[in-house]
């Protein structure tokens, strides 16, 4: 039976983009290795934004920071949970066309090791992902929280975990 197309392969045409397609690559056993690669990306489409990836279970989880990464540990930033991307990705830089998923410039901005604190699995399920990050320009200990909606969204965000 033929493996269904991801969220990532499904919103891009790679007869247009020269973002990488899914590959084989395969990432390091993400419960036993010491570190795991991460990227930031500076991302100028409709909006500049950048994107945070972190290396887990053979793809890159990934989340989108409209802001930017913080200097200031005591600064919480939004940071949006988008689709997996593939391992190759995180050496992409170039111009994704205007029209497609993501339309823009996209460059590396940081790159570097990341350790976690904690089963990485357990607590990324959990949304309370804390790591430690060894990188070019950013260095130190970082964490994700899930953000659980009020009102007329909490339905929604209860059935998603929260």
């Amino acid at each position: 039976m033929a493996k269904p197309a991801s969220e990532y392969t499904r919103k891009r045409n790679f007869a247009i983009t020269s973002e990488p397609a899914e590959s084989t690559r395969k990432g390091k056993s993400s419960s036993k290795a010491k570190a795991l690669g991460f990227v930031i990306q500076k991302h100028d489409a409709r909006n500049l934004h950048y994107d945070f990836r972190l290396e887990l279970d053979g793809t890159l989880k990934s989340w989108a920071v409209p802001k930017g990464p913080s200097l200031d540990p005591k600064q919480k930033r939004l940071a949006v949970h988008v689709e997996d991307h593939p391992l190759d990705y995180a050496d992409f830089e170039g111009s994704i066309p205007k029209g497609q998923y993501g339309g823009g410039d996209v460059i590396v901005w940081d790159r570097g090791v990341w350790q976690p604190h904690g089963d990485p699995q357990k607590t990324y399920e959990e949304g309370k992902l804390k790591f430690t990050l060894v990188g070019e320009k950013l260095s130190g200990d970082w964490a994700t929280g899930r953000w659980c909606a009020r009102g007329s969204r909490a339905a929604a965000a209860r059935s998603s975990g929260c």
